[in-house]
């Protein structure tokens, strides 16, 4: 199967000073076995485009605690304290995009669309240096599209091909950012032969799709168990499935 990599692969398509978009709400829909290998390597200066940064020491939080993000792009950073601390440090930038136009910049992104008009922001700072439109008597904030070097997303199966499906929520921002990245890596939970998954039941065709990683997170319950922590965290997951 020419799509199916290892981990330590994957995050050879990345580069230093690199914008990732990172699928997730919290750490579900999260691909956690390949931010881990991102934490584990010497990748620094990258912008994460994400709806936040995980927890912390999980997902994108690793990412933040092992040094390598520059910046982050997202709508709730506050729900993460070590985010906000390390912006009060001067060791991360931060970018806030209100969920609803993070999630249209990125689906303008993947379908060739500049930007847009909103009213979201209208009268706040977000809304500061940015182009404004009236409209039916009416002021609009013009959001530019959003796009990625690189798209590291979580998706609950794929055939041989790349064709995908997602677990209930956890399909969040993942089907849009796997338009929005030049180059789109997927985090499945498992893989299947080509013509298995029926096609009504696809949401990401398999032409978006440049490689496959297996997740090695098990699955407890409800919830993702880092294989090596599995016996310490039987009680308690890294995050929801998905």
């Amino acid at each position: 199967m020419e799509k199916l990599i290892k981990p330590i692969k994957a995050i050879s398509y990345i580069k230093n000073g690199d914008s990732i978009l990172v699928g997730g709400f919290g750490v579900s829909g999260t691909p956690l076995t390949i931010l881990d290998e991102i934490a584990s390597s010497d990748l620094k200066d990258l912008t994460a485009v994400s709806n936040n940064l995980g927890e912390k020491g999980k997902g994108l939080g690793k990412l933040l605690d092992a040094g390598n993000l520059k910046k982050a792009v997202g709508s709730y950073f506050t729900t993460g304290r070590h985010a906000v601390e390390a912006w009060l440090e001067g060791r991360l930038e931060i970018e806030l995009v209100p969920q609803g136009t993070l999630a249209e910049a990125l689906r303008c992104g993947g379908a060739g669309i500049g930007g847009f008009y909103t009213k979201t922001s209208v009268g706040t700072k977000l809304a500061e240096n940015k182009e404004k439109k009236v409209i039916d008597g009416e002021e609009y904030v013009f959001e530019k599209a959003i796009k990625g070097d690189v798209a590291l997303i979580k998706a609950s199966r794929s055939d041989t091909l790349g064709n995908l499906t997602y677990d209930k929520t956890a399909l969040n921002f993942n089907h849009v950012m796997a338009t929005a990245g030049k180059t789109v890596i997927v985090e499945v939970d498992e893989i299947v032969e080509a013509g298995e998954i029926e096609p009504q039941d696809i949401i990401t065709p398999h032409l978006y799709v440049d490689y496959i990683v297996e997740n090695k997170y098990i699955k407890k319950g409800g919830e993702y168990i880092e294989p090596s922590n599995s016996a310490e965290n039987s009680k308690k997951g890294v995050g929801t499935i998905g």
